[in-house]
């Protein structure tokens, strides 16, 4: 054992020191963007990948040298990487309203799984190209969505007297043709004369889809409706 470790030590300080410097290239683009698992967490999974895939090896290699004729699967440990790794992942996903939150960070973090994992079994020049690709498809494409139209979802909510037609309310909002009521909820209170409507809307539109919201905010007062309170909110 300790033959093996002095002839290899090195090999395996740097297949675990590249691998750590892989997953943080991955990880510094998420930190920069605000998410939980950023800079330490791609780095940790990263060279926990690479770990296992070098016990995967060590230990297959101890099987066949101790025991002629027995074979061992390097790839047992190394498949159960993908399916713990999920775990993780799933921990990063969040729903919020109509919208998901952290795809792109599991998406990372299963990566940089297989990041590990490539320079671990010594496929260096894999796991560089596939963080290069990663980094220009995590930088370029960002902005990608700015380029094309898409759907995104707000709350309206507007407080008016109880004497207002609830009609008044929504034909404002038909002059915008990017524009959809997907749900009208109203709350009638007789103690202080207040009704409040909750509108969730979906806009189909390219570019800052929050620019539209004083466009419509403008539509409401130039209707003479006698607004209370309005309130718009994001469904990420």
């Amino acid at each position: 054992m300790n033959e093996l470790l002095n002839s290899e030590t090195n090999t395996i300080v740097f297949k675990l020191l590249l691998a750590a410097v892989l997953g943080a290239v991955i990880g510094l683009e998420r930190d920069m963007h605000g998410r939980a698992a950023g800079l330490r967490t791609n780095l940790l999974v990263s060279m926990g990948s690479a770990l296992f895939m070098i016990i995967s090896e060590m230990v297959a290699n101890s099987v066949v040298l101790t025991a002629n004729g027995r074979f061992a699967d390097p790839g047992r440990i190394a498949a159960q990487i993908i399916t713990g790794i999920g775990f993780i992942g799933a921990g990063a996903i969040i729903k919020e309203g109509f919208n998901i939150r952290g795809l792109t960070t599991a998406a990372c973090l299963w990566l940089v799984a297989g990041l590990g994992m490539a320079v671990g079994a010594g496929l260096y020049m894999l796991g560089i190209y596939a963080t290069l690709i990663a980094i220009v498809c995590l930088v370029v494409l960002k902005n990608l969505d700015k380029l094309f139209p898409r759907d995104s979802y707000r709350t309206l909510v507007i407080d008016f007297p109880n004497e207002t037609d609830l009609t008044e309310i929504v034909k404002p909002l038909k002059q915008f043709k990017e524009l959809k009521i997907l749900y009208f909820d109203f709350e009638r209170d007789f103690d202080t004369g207040t009704t409040s409507v909750k509108l969730t809307i979906r806009l189909f539109h390219k570019g800052i889809t929050d620019k539209l919201s004083h466009s419509i905010l403008q539509a409401f007062f130039n209707a003479k409706i006698p607004v209370k309170r309005i309130k718009w909110n994001h469904n990420y």
